[in-house]
């Protein structure tokens, strides 16, 4: 089965850093653009950064440019989240997808397969 397990959230204050990661189980991990995603409670889940197969293009929203940077490591089937500067309103269900195509996407719909989720909340 096709796993992707979220890891890293947690609490923390506002300024503070936070790197996620996501371990992905049971694909070609590499044959895969990556993304991570966000939902607070009672919004919509929303774009937050996007990685190509091999990690040489990458896009960021703009909430959180300059300060999130998304990365990834194919030899360990992992792509990470690294967040600093950690705001309030940066608290959410932080999602790792995944999809199976070259180049990556800040559309939902365009992804195969989602994490569970890691909880990030960020007190002031």
């Amino acid at each position: 089965q096709v796993q992707l397990v979220e890891s890293g959230g947690g609490l923390v204050q506002a300024g503070d850093s936070l790197r996620l990661s996501c371990a992905a189980h049971g694909l070609a991990f590499s044959t895969y653009s990556m993304g991570w995603f966000r939902q607070a409670p009672g919004k919509d889940r929303e774009f937050v950064a996007i990685i190509n197969r091999s990690g040489t293009n990458i896009n960021t929203a703009d909430s959180v440019r300059g300060r999130f940077t998304i990365s990834r490591d194919n030899a360990k089937n992992t792509v990470y989240l690294q967040m600093n500067s950690l705001k309030p309103e940066d608290s959410a269900v932080y999602y790792c997808a995944a999809r199976k195509y070259y180049s990556s996407s800040r559309y939902l719909t365009d992804y195969d397969y989602w994490g569970q989720g890691t909880q990030v909340t960020v007190s002031s």
